[in-house]
């Protein structure tokens, strides 16, 4: 059921919460034409391919009739299947996913995009609105979000979420604008950035800037690829293949400890649909089967990469995944960008290509109190301690 678009007033600003993408004001596009993850061809893709549990909304904050300020939230629907995938755990793990299934479970709003890493959900015009007066606006949205929710969809809202911050984000500055609204400050698992060097004109040139073990093991990895070709697939193949590139995604997303969503058959070629020459998919051949793919959304100077998928039977004795991550970095060069958003999850393969580590935080809150008091030890529960070792691949 979609909420009809509902308007407010505070001070001399105006917000205005939208359920569609096509609801949004004109101005939107222009305003937020840095980043593609605020783009409204980039919701109408999540609209038409969202996974089941997520419900998107869009605020916009007006000075008069300009836009000085958006954000983006989301209605997420947590429950047991969705958060703990099929994987092999003792039974005190199991005791405590009960535990954590039991705090989060049911419906969650998260300011932010939790379908990708990074910071893609709030933008503001600093010359036009103060960093409080836009987190008051956000709030104040939220809790007519909430009101909105329980009238029209007998849902409550049990946790909200800001997300996701590098640690010198300007917003960790309002310790006491959060703490006022009694959201925690916790710690999650770092994005993987590398940073593209001026000097690395060519793939030739980021191998000559790797240590002799790591030159070593991209030549390796590159011979056990043996006969498999790498290639894009345009939209057709995209379209045509849409089920065996979801096989492959589920296999990587059932395998991953902690998940929050599955994406739709045909997520990928809605992105295509969308984003056109702005998302990337690149399919791994062997005999004319695919068995592995990989995706990109071009977002100006930054390459993100998005999900991908393999054949399991092909992961290990072909480095289909290390692979992957070296034809990432050949794209990311190539076409001249800036950095390459690695994001999160395999975070020592990932160093071992060149990526380093930028801790990230989030805000979040259960809007039961006691509960509230014990959320950040069930999130270090969810996010453990560093566990992987960061390699070091190129030369001093």
């Amino acid at each position: 059921m979609c909420i009809t678009s509902v308007f407010f007033i505070f001070i001399l600003k105006t917000y205005q919460i939208y359920s569609s993408y096509s609801e949004l004001p004109e101005t939107w596009k222009d305003f937020t034409i840095h980043d593609v993850f605020l783009q409204p061809n980039y919701f109408k893709a999540l609209e038409n391919s969202s996974p089941e549990n997520i419900q998107f909304f869009y605020v916009g904050i007006f000075n008069e009739d300009a836009i000085v300020g958006v954000a983006i939230i989301q209605r997420v629907q947590l429950y047991l299947k969705d958060m703990f995938r099929k994987t092999s755990v003792s039974c005190l793990k199991t005791f405590f996913q009960s535990i954590v299934s039991k705090v989060l479970k049911g419906n969650v709003l998260v300011v932010g995009n939790l379908m990708h890493t990074g910071q893609h959900g709030m933008f503001y015009d600093e010359s036009k609105v103060s960093q409080v007066d836009y987190l008051e606006i956000v709030f104040k949205a939220l809790n007519a979000l909430k009101i909105q929710i329980k009238e029209t969809q007998s849902k409550t809202i049990r946790v909200i979420m800001f997300k996701d911050f590098f640690e010198d984000d300007k917003i960790n500055n309002q310790k006491e604008f959060f703490q006022s609204q009694k959201l925690h400050n916790v710690s999650v698992q770092p994005n993987m950035i590398m940073e593209i060097r001026q000097n690395w004109l060519s793939i030739e040139d980021y191998i000559g800037s790797l240590k002799k073990k790591y030159r070593t093991r991209y030549k390796r990895a590159k011979k056990k690829l043996g006969t498999i070709q790498c290639e894009e697939l345009d939209i057709n193949a995209i379209k045509n293949a849409s089920e065996r590139l979801y096989n492959l995604y589920l296999n990587v997303s059932n395998n991953a400890k902690f998940n929050t969503f599955i994406l739709p058959k045909y997520h990928f070629y809605n992105l295509k649909l969308e984003l056109q020459n702005n998302f990337k998919v690149f399919g791994y051949y062997l005999n004319d089967e695919l068995v592995g793919f990989y995706s990109l959304i071009l977002n100006n100077e930054s390459l993100e990469t998005y999900f991908l998928g393999y054949n399991d039977i092909h992961q290990q004795p072909n480095q289909l995944y290390l692979n992957m991550l070296y034809d990432m970095t050949k794209f990311g060069i190539d076409n001249a960008f800036a950095e390459i958003i690695f994001a999160r999850t395999a975070m020592e393969i990932k160093s071992s290509v060149g990526a380093k580590p930028k801790v990230m935080r989030i805000y979040l809150k259960h809007t039961n109190g006691f509960i509230n008091a014990v959320l950040k030890q069930v999130f270090k529960f969810m996010n453990p301690s560093r566990d992987w070792e960061e390699r070091h691949p190129f030369k001093v």
